[in-house]
């Protein structure tokens, strides 16, 4: 069994290998190539933590197995380590025999991201210039990072809860050379591209903070009763997700579905624009959603592709079971 590391992982994968690795298997997710197995989420009754499992199988990745994880609130306050902690195992889809343990945090803040960068490269106006985030935690620096890759931004402009944390936002917007400017919830509408990653169960953008032909990224609802977007305004996007189970029982367009505002064949998975069969964005003047709910098949292969990192680079370690 080769072992990789939380501490290797930041020199290994990189913002490219991870989009590749996404966007690789969204597509195969979309052409039934790979599914994911139903993912258990458990509140354990011990420091307030949320405990799961999510897995799936990539035919054509190859990619079997599943990421154990969850979220720790006290752990940044009583223990200094993030919240969220993550180990993947994958397993020999021939034999069943495990091939790999992975360290799952970092990659998961740059999996993360890397779906809302490849739904941003398929759906956002190509002549998108001004860059919006909701939020400003640790993911909304990752997410910031990957997104402005994708299009030639000249601006970012930023919201968040407490406006202090603005500051990360502002320093990786420097780190590009591009200004940056905290603004209201009305000052959303300047935003070409909006990346939402908060952990909101209260929808905070509304249907007036959008304008026409603006692209969302709803990052940051990934259980029930959480919400970023209003059910309106997810009503009157043209919706998209990672996978259409997950988004209509723990995502974003859960609320809308609920009010009875949308139907499930109403949304799209993003692998089919990929894929070529959607043709995704339809005019300039469309508002298109996506909603990332985060799938066990994004964890698994970027860790197929850092286990294939590891090993080119020597810093795999190999063990005997």
């Amino acid at each position: 069994m080769i072992i990789v590391p939380e501490r290797a992982i930041p020199d290994l994968l990189t913002r490219d290998a991870s989009y590749r690795a996404v966007e690789n298997v969204f597509a195969a997710m979309a052409s039934g190539d790979a599914y994911n197995f139903p993912v258990i989420r458990e509140a354990i009754g011990h420091e307030d933590a949320l405990y799961g499992f999510k897995g799936g199988f990539d035919r054509v990745g190859g990619s079997l197995g599943l990421k154990a994880g969850g979220y720790w609130p006290h752990n940044l306050d009583k223990h200094g380590i993030i919240n969220h902690q993550s180990t993947v195992f994958l397993f020999d889809p021939d034999t069943g025999m495990v091939r790999a343990m992975v360290g799952g945090n970092y990659s998961t803040a740059l999996r993360t991201a890397a779906a809302s960068s490849v739904s941003i490269n398929h759906l956002a106006r190509k002549d998108a210039r001004v860059m919006g985030m909701v939020g400003a935690g640790h993911q909304a620096s990752f997410q910031l990072r990957a997104a402005l890759e994708q299009r030639p931004f000249e601006k970012v402009i930023g919201w968040n809860y407490h406006p202090e944390m603005l500051s990360n936002l502002e320093e990786v917007a420097a780190e590009a050379g591009l200004p940056f400017e905290a603004v209201d919830l009305d000052g959303l509408a300047e935003a070409d591209v909006i990346i939402t990653i908060t952990s909101s169960f209260a929808p905070i953008l509304l249907e007036h903070h959008v304008s026409p032909g603006t692209h969302i990224a709803c990052m940051g609802t990934d259980t029930k009763g959480k919400q970023e977007a209003s059910a309106d305004l997810v009503a009157r996007a043209t919706l998209f997700t990672d996978e259409v189970a997950q988004s209509i029982s723990i995502g974003e367009c859960q609320h809308a579905i609920a009010a009875g505002l949308i139907t499930e064949a109403g949304i799209s998975q993003i692998g089919a624009v990929i894929n070529g069969s959607h043709p995704g964005r339809r005019s300039a003047d469309d508002i298109t959603l996506f909603d990332g709910t985060g799938v066990g098949l994004q964890d698994l292969a970027v860790s197929a592709a850092l286990v294939d990192l590891a090993v080119e680079k020597g810093v795999a370690i190999e063990v005997d079971l």
